[in-house]
Parts: C-alpha cells; sequence; structure tokens
C-alpha cells in the first residue's frame, strides 16, 4: 500500500470513528424538519436500515440517509408481517413504531448482523426486550419528548367527556339543539371533584399539573414507587390502589403497559368505582379489560370513558363503544403534534446513529 493509499484508509478509519456530530445526538434545539449540522461517514460499505413505513418525519429519514442504506416500506401504513420478515434479513438497524412486533421469529430472520432496534415510541412492549438483550440488540426509544404532548391530550380528553362535547357536537350538526334549556347537555365538572392518577411517572405528573388549576378537591395517585416529595410539589396525594378506584370522580390510566398492569382494570375494578366516576386512558389499550369495560357502561357501573387507547387498533367499527353517546373514542394520537412527532423521529434516527457508532443513544431501554 503506498502512502497515498494508506492516508486515503486513516482518513476513512477516522471518519468511522468520528461518526456523529455531538450536535446531531445530542441537540433538542434542532427545529422541525432541518437537519443539523453533522459529519459525512465516507465508508465504503454503509449500514443497511429497514424503515418500516415511509411517513415518519422526513428529519430522521434524512439523518439516517447521510450515513446509512435505508430500505423502506414505501406505504403510510405499517409493514405487512410477511414483508417485514422477508426484507429484515442482513439489516444492522431497524426503524420501527409500536406497530411492528419485534419478536424471536423476527429476530432469527433478521440474523446476527442486527445490532439496533429503534422504536419511535415511548412504549416498548411490541418489542421482546429480553430475546433483543440475550442477542446483544440495543433498543432505543423516545420517552421524554411526548410528555407533554400526551399530557394536553389526557386533559383535553377528560374535559371532552366529562362536558359531553362530542354529544353535544353532534345534537348541533343533527337537529337536536332546539334551544337553551337549564339541565341538557349537561356535564360533570372538574372543579370539586377527587381526580385520580394511575401512574405517576412523566406524563402522570405533567397530567397533574394541568389538571390543578381546574380546582379539584384533591388530586391522587397510585404508583408503584414512593413519590412523597414529587407529590408535595405537585399538591397530591399518594394513596393505595383500592382508595383511588373507590374515592375518585375521575380515574386517568397513565401508567406503562406490563404483565403487571394487563388488564388489571377489569370487571371487579368497575364494580367498586362510582356509578359516577368517569374512566380515562390514554396508556395502552391492554391496561383495560375492554369487554368489562362495555359491559360496566351498558349496566351503568360507571358514568363515561375517553379512550385515546383500545384493543385493538383501530376498533372494529361495529364495536360497541363506538356506538355509545358516553364513550369518547380517539385514534391513538396523544404525541400527535407536528413538533412532538417531528422531534420523535429525530431521536429515533439519531438512537440508530450512536448505536451503530457503539456509544451513547439519546434514550436507550
Amino acid at each position: 500500500m503506498n502512502v497515498f493509499s494508506r492516508a486515503i484508509s486513516l482518513r476513512r478509519s477516522a471518519l468511522f470513528f468520528g461518526l456523529l456530530n455531538k450536535s446531531v445526538l445530542y441537540s433538542r434545539a434542532a427545529p422541525p424538519l432541518v437537519v443539523a449540522t453533522r459529519t459525512h461517514c465516507y465508508l465504503d460499505m454503509k449500514p443497511k436500515v429497514y424503515v418500516t413505513r415511509n411517513d415518519y418525519a422526513r428529519i430522521g429519514l434524512d439523518l439516517l440517509k447521510e450515513e446509512c442504506d435505508l430500505s423502506i416500506w414505501d406505504e403510510a401504513y405499517p409493514v405487512p408481517r410477511d414483508e417485514f420478515l422477508k426484507n429484515v434479513a442482513g439489516k444492522d438497524a431497524i426503524f420501527c413504531s409500536l406497530n411492528d412486533r419485534i419478536d424471536k421469529e423476527l429476530l432469527d430472520q433478521a440474523g446476527p448482523s442486527l445490532k439496533i432496534v429503534a422504536t419511535i415510541s415511548v412504549g416498548f412492549d411490541h418489542i421482546d426486550v429480553k430475546e433483543c438483550r440475550d442477542r446483544g440488540i440495543r433498543i432505543g426509544y423516545t420517552p421524554e419528548v411526548l410528555t407533554d404532548a400526551t399530557a394536553e391530550l389526557t386533559v383535553a380528553l377528560l374535559l371532552a367527556t366529562a362536558r359531553r362535547l362530542f354529544e353535544a357536537n353532534r345534537e348541533a350538526h343533527t337537529g337536536g339543539w332546539k334551544s337553551w334549556s337549564p339541565m341538557w347537555m349537561c356535564g360533570t365538572s372538574i372543579k370539586n371533584s377527587v381526580v385520580g392518577i394511575f401512574g405517576f411517572g412523566r406524563i402522570g405528573q405533567e397530567v397533574a399539573k394541568r389538571i390543578a388549576p381546574f380546582k379539584p378537591a384533591q388530586i391522587q395517585f397510585t404508583s408503584r414507587t414512593d413519590k412523597c416529595l414529587t407529590a408535595e410539589e405537585l399538591g397530591a396525594t399518594q394513596v393505595p390502589f383500592d382508595e383511588l378506584i373507590e374515592t375518585s370522580d375521575f380515574i386517568i390510566i397513565a401508567c406503562s403497559y406490563t404483565m403487571e398492569t394487563a388488564n388489571l382494570f377489569n370487571d371487579s375494578v368497575f364494580s367498586r368505582m362510582k356509578p359516577s366516576a368517569i374512566l380515562i386512558n390514554t396508556s395502552r389499550g391492554g391496561v383495560v379489560e375492554q369487554h368489562d369495560l362495555i359491559h360496566a357502561l351498558k349496566a351503568g357501573k360507571i358514568q363515561a370513558a375517553g379512550l385515546d387507547v383500545t384493543t385493538p387498533e383501530p376498533l372494529p367499527l361495529d364495536s360497541p363503544l363506538l356506538q355509545m353517546s358516553n364513550v369518547v373514542v380517539l385514534p391513538h394520537i396523544g404525541s400527535a403534534d407536528v413538533e412532538t412527532r417531528t422531534e420523535m423521529s429525530r431521536i429515533t434516527a439519531c438512537n440508530i446513529l450512536a448505536g451503530l457508532k457503539g456509544v451513547k443513544m439519546i434514550s436507550e431501554v
């Protein structure tokens, strides 16, 4: 190898170990759809990344295109399972969402080259974490960026359900609105109520902050860890689960989906709630036993429900939940504001690039 060729080789090696500029990995100030400054990688063989749909915010895909060869499912809906299995072989990383099941079958199909799975979500129950760890596959996710957006949506859903906004809107459109009437379309006020929050992590705490100005009599919560100091700061009270469900006028589910929380809200729980209670779920559909919820609503065990998450998603159009006037169903839009989804895409891409380099991700499971 002559001196010039050796210099080129050393240059390529240096660029590989300096693959990413820190301003890309760790700057959260990058505006939507603007690509931050970064170092290019001039490797002969770029890492291969599989992207499970084509409508992720462009900033993430553009960042990856600079350094990687992308294979993208070229549709604005989740990649079908058979296509996913067929095309994941030999990839170094996967850019996925909560719609994409990452299990042993898929990891076997991907083969030993797979080093990174990055999901554009705070939840990662669609990923077999143990199987990934056994294979040395790192997992990136996007926990903090969507906290405010989800908390805002939670409060909006609570208000829409409690004050019967969707029901009233339908009446205005279909001729039910005849004149002002003193007791017509009356809902439930947050003021002087007891608001219970199940799960008091980042999102639960932000919900509590946003609920406080509505002047509830009490904000209480149940958490698997002691949150005394946080509770004092927020003016909230930590209570046992039994007390939460038996005394709350509003119950907001803001927990993670785990083996312990799966189907936790079932007939037994609904039977112990106030008949006037309103349930709000912006966590995961699987936390609620949906058949039991339908029965509880029909039987008057609880007053109403506001759901941003269901099982399955989307709900079949003949689902009883879509026929009930006391139920508000949204299509899982908790984090759906432009700024948040754009930042989620950027972080997911940066998690992949950091993982490929072997350095710390922005957010790693």
